[in-house]
């Protein structure tokens, strides 16, 4: 499974997303722009120790990465989608794309994949969540689906 994140801002963010995939096995693709650097102190601080174990893609644009998975299943996550994200079966080869922390995918992009974007409900109060508990909820579903395959049912316990 892929997690790209599209013109990423917030280091700490991107972190956090780089954590997770870290320990769930998915690959983590960023498409630049980014809002900061690969370098940045927060954005290794949020990845903790665990840097070794993401594999990290680097994509000029997201055409580069629609090329490069073509045939693969994409879905758009907005706040602006027709469906919830629990309404989909994901696949093992699924690629869950996100946008920038401050707008979201580009409007292009979702009427492109209209039929693919999904959303997490929430109340209508709410402008949306942040970037990495969004990744977090739609990646667990996705892994939730598929049997938690290729994670161990009992890990080395509880560290915050």
């Amino acid at each position: 499974m892929h997690i790209v994140l599209v013109e990423p801002e917030i280091p700490g963010n991107t972190g956090n997303i780089a954590r997770l995939c870290a320990a769930t096995g998915i690959d983590l693709h960023l498409v630049k722009p980014l809002g900061f650097s690969t370098d940045d102190k927060y954005l290794k601080r949020a990845g903790l120790d665990y840097w070794h174990l993401v594999n990290v893609h680097y994509h000029e644009n997201f055409e580069e990465v629609a090329a490069m998975y073509h045939g693969h299943p994409f879905y758009f996550l907005s706040t602006k989608a027709p469906r919830a994200y629990t309404e989909v079966a994901y696949g093992r080869d699924a690629l869950l794309v996100f946008g920038k922390e401050t707008a979201g995918l580009p409007e292009t992009l979702l009427a492109e994949h209209w039929e693919r974007a999904v959303r997490i409900p929430m109340i209508s109060e709410a402008r949306s969540l942040n970037l990495s508990n969004s990744v977090a909820i739609v990646a667990y579903e996705a892994l939730r689906q598929q049997g938690f395959a290729q994670l161990a049912e009992v890990g080395p316990g509880l560290h915050i």
